[in-house]
């Protein structure tokens, strides 16, 4: 059977993936075999998320009857059901819905309606807490199939530890980054000397290590030290993988889904208040605003090195009329030129304008010349690819240390 919980968090703590961990460890006690621990993130521009908008997904071989009540009986207990915006779902089905409910989940939006009616059309037995809307992201786990995986290993604390400051060694994170990379990626962000995988929120995971192999992740966490941990758990995910982007034309988007887009520079690149920077792309005559926001940090320097002209692809989403930068592909640059009056041949001084479409003077010798001298702008940038840093990487950005992205 297929297990599939969401939305049992909120902003004052618990963590769906740690209620998954607890729920593993229950269930195991019933002799209840835990094939596969999911972790399924989903469209990340969904409004009442808590933070990574992830649901859990675990594979089980028992009685699903007795699973469902366990499932129900921990999500009871553990849920923050003290918040309006925590509104759990419990799902159990014999075999997985279509997968097409997932793609919507993780592209799109899904309401509640259709997916009790995925779950009525699979035989599944669910429960929906409050107003329900955790059966969205229960349902669109077990119907989850991924294209392409990657692995995280959660770090989980005492219960009594919840809410106090995380006790984990910066310096074996960075060595653990340095070991493993490229084969694990965002523990750290060595450009930017931050510790990425340690969250200061108050919920009950210590840290986490993303890679492409439970193995990977494995050697990775076993170099952090780190105060004495609760439970630990692999999770099969679909984070690192693009799963959320869609193939998009400017003009044609659609507010809270995220992109693929190709276009070209269409001006120069400006920096706002606050240091975003922001510049507007074309195709043909329709234009979209790409945004690089203060916390992508180094990125912008490549952004501003952009001209009109250059030919581009921006993957980010959609919102408030801009795409959201996290990645870029420049495709190739334009040759942008300067053009000024030309030297005079005989005193080799500038000459100067002689009228409008009358060429050039020398004010010295009285020379002229019709001809201005052009010249191209040298340009440091080069095409290829470039990411935000892993202070600002979504969950599902698939990071360059996987390879270049296929579209």
């Amino acid at each position: 059977m297929l297990i599939g919980i969401d939305d049992t968090d909120s902003p004052q703590g618990m963590c769906t993936t740690y209620l998954g961990a607890v729920l593993a460890g229950r269930l195991f006690r019933e002799r209840m075999r835990v094939r596969e621990a999911r972790l399924v993130r989903l469209n990340p521009n969904v409004t009442w998320k808590t933070r990574g908008n992830a649901a859990i997904a675990l594979d089980v071989a028992g009685d699903r009857n007795r699973a469902f009540a366990i499932a129900c009986s921990a999500v009871e207990e553990l849920a923050d059901f003290s918040c309006n915006n925590t509104n759990p779902g419990v799902v159990v089905v014999d075999t997985p819905p279509d997968p097409a409910f997932y793609i919507k989940a993780v592209t799109d939006f899904c309401q509640i309606d259709e997916a009790i009616e995925v779950l009525e059309a699979a035989g599944a037995l669910y429960h929906g807490y409050k107003n329900k809307r955790g059966l969205v992201g229960a349902t669109a786990a077990v119907a989850s199939v991924f294209e392409d995986c990657t692995s995280e290993i959660l770090v989980y604390r005492h219960p009594e530890n919840w809410g106090t400051p995380r006790k984990v060694d910066r310096q074996s994170l960075f060595d653990a980054e340095k070991k493993t990379f490229p084969h694990t990626w965002d523990t750290v962000d060595t450009a930017n000397d931050v510790v990425v995988c340690v969250p200061h929120t108050p919920d009950p995971v210590l840290f986490g290590i993303r890679g492409e192999s439970p193995s990977w992740v494995t050697v990775a966490r076993q170099m952090v030290q780190s105060e004495e941990p609760g439970i630990e758990q692999i999770w099969v995910t679909n984070e690192g993988t693009d799963a959320h982007l869609l193939n998009g034309r400017i003009g044609d988007l659609c507010e809270g889904l995220s992109y693929r887009v190709e276009g070209i520079v269409a001006d120069a690149p400006s920096t706002t208040t606050g240091g975003h920077v922001s510049f507007t792309m074309r195709d043909g005559n329709l234009t979209v605003r790409c945004m690089a926001y203060e916390p992508t940090k180094n990125f912008r320097q490549i952004i501003r090195q952009l001209v009109p002209g250059d030919e581009v692809i921006a993957f980010g989403s959609f919102k408030k009329g801009s795409i959201n930068l996290e990645k870029i592909n420049i495709v190739s640059l334009a040759h942008p030129v300067t053009s000024r009056p030309p030297i005079c041949t005989t005193c080799n001084k500038r000459m100067t304008s002689d009228g409008t479409g009358k060429g050039y003077k020398c004010k010295k010798c009285g020379a002229h010349a019709k001809e201005q001298e052009i010249k191209e702008i040298s340009r440091t940038l080069k095409p290829g690819w470039y990411e935000v840093p892993p202070t600002a990487r979504r969950h599902l950005a698939k990071p360059l240390c996987r390879g270049e992205p296929e579209y």
